[in-house]
């Protein structure tokens, strides 16, 4: 029997189970979610399509930032400069015609010049609220460790509540709203280092890399008239998107895959090689961003294998490992990968009912 089928008919017995009376708003919410679901997977399945008209060979890491769009995060890049950091922004943001910002960070910015400012207008005598860059929809912060602590801070309140207070008066951040900040590995100097509390306002931290010798060759030929981003068209709304986001919440996790998402965490708290481990906020976002990979992979419930592919990508910036092993090269998203390893896997071994349902 394949794993797929084992879960597939765990989620049709519990399912199944709430045709009780004290279970019907799970009945409900089910049907809603089987309802809705195609449409949400066709959204974000265009979304990918029409991004990798822009990103090419970069399959894996496009599905990562839909998906965290889709599980209302944001992400964190961390690669080397010209590998088209600044293109999946504004290509995800032009598909689902969003509202773009790019924040180029610097030493020398004020917090203002992210949250916006109040000005007084003599006609009126009244202060005037000027929005920042950071009250857009897909809003890209480049070269986020350039920026002071203090600058820094500042995209704290939006980053987790979707919201920036200016002067007392806090300003809501139009929905959907994505954050994708980036940082150069290889520089050293005139940097500041991200907090562990700001990592850990990232959904994800992926990779894009160098591309392969055939697909740089793409590139250069896709490029050789116009960029493909100008010609790059809207096949999304922003209504759409929200619609999509809803329709993960509905998603169907079972208890055993939400007690493997928190074992994952908790284990990375109980290592002698860790000084800090991933915080509650990783394991609600593993278990969001699995109900959207989940979707994006045209079923309504997640399996273990969602969580797994998601697990090093989610936590891996969470996880701080000793500085003997530091020293020794390995990064929180080795860590992981050996946490992966050691924690059992559920549904490894069906139980007699299921191998017979």
């Amino acid at each position: 029997m394949s794993y797929g089928i084992i879960w597939r008919r765990r989620y049709l017995a519990t399912y199944a189970m709430a045709g009780a009376t004290e279970n019907i708003k799970l009945l409900e919410r089910q049907w809603r979610a089987h309802m809705e679901q195609p449409q949400a997977r066709d959204i974000a399945k265009r979304i990918i399509d029409n991004v990798e008209k822009v990103i090419i060979g970069k399959g894996w890491a496009v599905e990562l930032a839909v998906t965290a769009l889709l599980g209302q995060g944001h992400i964190l890049i961390k690669d080397t400069p010209g590998v088209g950091k600044t293109m999946l922004a504004k290509s995800l943001a032009q598909s689902i015609d969003g509202v773009f910002r790019r924040i180029q960070l610097t030493p020398d910015m004020l917090p203002s010049d992210i949250t916006g400012v109040s000005v007084f207008n003599q006609q009126t005598g009244e202060f005037v609220f000027r929005p920042g860059p950071i009250l857009g929809q897909i809003v890209l912060a480049d070269e986020i460790n350039r920026a002071t602590p203090k600058t820094q801070s500042a995209l704290l309140e939006a980053l987790a509540e979707r919201q920036v207070t200016v002067d007392g008066i806090t300003h809501n951040i139009a929905r959907p709203f994505m954050l994708i900040a980036t940082e150069n590995p290889i520089e050293h100097e005139g940097v500041f280092p991200l907090p562990e509390a700001q990592l850990d306002r990232f959904m994800m931290r992926i990779q894009l890399g160098y591309p392969s010798f055939d697909d740089e060759m793409s590139i250069i030929d896709s490029q050789r008239m116009q960029h493909p981003i100008e010609s790059l068209g809207v096949i999304a709304s922003a209504d759409e998107v929200r619609e999509a986001q809803e329709s993960v919440k509905n998603v169907f996790v079972h208890e055993e895959v939400q007690r493997y998402i928190v074992a994952l965490v908790y284990a990375t708290r109980k290592r002698d090689d860790v000084i800090l481990g991933a915080s509650p906020r990783a394991s609600l976002d593993l278990f969001r961003s699995s109900q959207a990979l989940a979707l994006l992979r045209r079923r309504d419930y997640v399996i273990p294998d969602d969580v797994k592919e998601l697990a090093a990508v989610v936590m891996g910036h969470r996880v701080i490992g000793a500085p003997a092993v530091r020293m020794k090269g390995v990064d929180g998203r080795q860590i992981v990968e050996d946490v992966l390893e050691h924690v059992a896997v559920p549904g490894a071994r069906v139980s007699g009912w299921m191998a017979h349902g």
